[in-house]
């Protein structure tokens, strides 16, 4: 736009990001975001090998092992629904920063835990920042132009595969030495995620937006247009002003109103069912694979399990796969059939995986299933994440992301007492099925948000339409596209 036109232009958010484009400055974003995937995938991953060493080496019962493992998802309970309100009232990147240093400082006071009390209040401590990471995920999603965000948001999880591929690494290189080292190590990649967001990621202007911080809002998307290579001054110059935000309360009991109500109670069912699924699948899987570990980890020499990390790895490797697949499908199947499609078969490779090894030791078999099991887990997770950020307006999109991971986490705190105790393997894959078939049929009831703005589904149309036609005098935004300095006029674009 002419810097000297003095006619005042009125530019929504959602413009603004589309002219800025998707660039460096959304890379230094995701960089810092999607360590703290990697750090909630090795605070959460370490468990499967901390818990059956320190049930040798300390002499802990089954109930104690499982514990130890679950008081991580009760304190993400507890700490998303404190992220989540805290996020929407006081910003997006305190609460990111947060976050990043209770799961550093608590990560490593792990390694000097002297016992078995002092060791589930520092994990629990570590869970509750873990609750926070779907604030990183908010925040990169704000950022994102919605031409690339289905596609981009997936590319975070690229950042928690290589964590489920690093603590196996890790428990390898450090566990016969000492399993301090190896829950420091699992730390790092908090912290450096810490340090990235102190000096690489700003505040949400979306957010500022909504809080009436308009100049605030301005200068983040001027820094951001300038990070990208556009001249800041042919966007955002002093004739334009940023449309305001539609501000609505952000009460977690909003969530259950009239307009938000199906929605959340749908998302919360699948939020449940995924936890579960994924990370039950990943404990049966371990229960498959490593029963000689359990078997040295339940003797009294307090000796180091051995564990089978060739078939560990190459389980946790088909992540990379259903991601691959995933981010090549969302926007052509979209978001919901995605879900649908990943729930089914996952559940149905997991209950045959759970059947055919109570009848055979057929390595290659068993290690295909499990590995295919684990790619669908994977496939139907991402588009779950990503659904749920895009389904939620500003106002309230850290909230209900918040109680949606809240309710994930609850289910997940109840994986290792299901996969992990006396059950038979036929039981838990039968039970496992069935809360398989009870998440796709919630994902087969969420609003479609393929190819629509941030905070747009399909249940929404009605007052879109309505509102356009309201607003129909409104000044489009017009932008020079940064290479021959042609001007074009967006596609109409709102946020609710």
């Amino acid at each position: 736009m002419n810097n000297e036109s003095n006619e005042k232009t009125v530019v929504s958010i959602d413009d603004a990001i589309e002219a800025i484009g998707m660039g460096p400055f959304q890379r230094r974003v995701l960089w810092a975001a999607g360590l703290c995937f990697t750090a909630d995938a090795t605070e959460v991953m370490l468990l499967s090998f901390l818990s059956l060493t320190l049930q040798s080496e300390w002499g802990l019962t089954d109930m104690q092992t499982a514990t130890m493992t679950a008081c991580v998802f009760a304190g993400s309970i507890v700490g998303t629904l404190f992220f989540g309100f805290y996020g929407d009232h006081y910003g997006r990147r305190p609460a990111f920063l947060l976050a990043c240093a209770l799961i550093s400082l608590f990560g490593l006071a792990t390694a000097f835990a002297t016992g078995y009390p002092s060791l589930v209040g520092v994990r629990f401590m570590v869970g509750f920042g873990v609750g926070g990471l779907v604030v990183p995920f908010d925040v990169f999603a704000e950022f994102l132009p919605t031409s690339h965000r289905g596609v981009k948001l997936l590319a975070i999880e690229y950042f928690w595969t290589a964590g489920s591929l690093m603590t196996p690494l890790f428990a390898y290189l450090t566990l016969e030495t000492s399993w301090r080292i190896f829950v420091v190590l699992c730390a790092m990649p908090c912290l450096i995620s810490g340090i990235m967001g102190i000096c690489l990621v700003p505040e949400s202007p979306r957010w500022l937006l909504s809080m009436g911080r308009h100049e605030e809002a301005k200068e983040i998307l001027r820094s951001a247009a300038s990070a990208n290579g556009i001249d800041p001054d042919s966007l955002f110059h002093a004739n334009v002003t940023l449309k305001d935000e539609q501000v609505e309360s952000s009460n977690f009991l909003d969530l259950l109103s009239s307009k938000w109500k199906r929605s959340t109670l749908f998302l919360w069912g699948t939020w449940i069912g995924y936890a579960v699924g994924y990370y039950g699948t990943i404990l049966a899987v371990t229960r498959i694979f490593d029963e000689d570990a359990m078997n040295d980890a339940q003797n009294d020499n307090g000796g180091t399990p051995h564990f089978n990390y060739q078939a560990i790895f190459i389980s946790a490797s088909a992540e990379i796969l259903g991601l691959i697949v995933v981010i090549r499908t969302i926007d052509s199947l979209g978001r919901v059939p995605s879900q649908v499609i990943s729930y089914l078969f996952g559940g149905t490779l997991l209950f045959t995986l759970s059947i055919l090894s109570t009848v055979t030791s057929n390595s290659a078999i068993l290690t295909a299933l499990s590995f295919f099991a684990r790619a669908f887990e994977m496939m139907g997770s991402c588009v779950t994440w990503v659904s749920t950020a895009e389904i939620y307006t500003t106002e309230v999109r850290t909230t209900g992301h918040a109680s949606a991971n809240a309710m994930g986490r609850t289910g997940a705190f109840f994986s290792p007492y299901l996969v992990g105790g006396s059950m038979s393997m036929v039981a838990v894959g039968s039970i496992m099925l069935a809360i398989h078939l009870f998440t796709a049929f919630c994902a087969c009831h969420l609003p479609e948000t393929k190819g629509r703005e941030i905070g747009h589904t399909s249940l929404d149309d009605d007052d879109i339409i309505a509102d356009d036609d309201k607003d129909g005098n409104e000044m489009s935004f017009r932008y020079d596209d940064g290479i021959d300095g042609n001007v074009k006029p967006p596609s109409s674009r709102r946020i609710v």
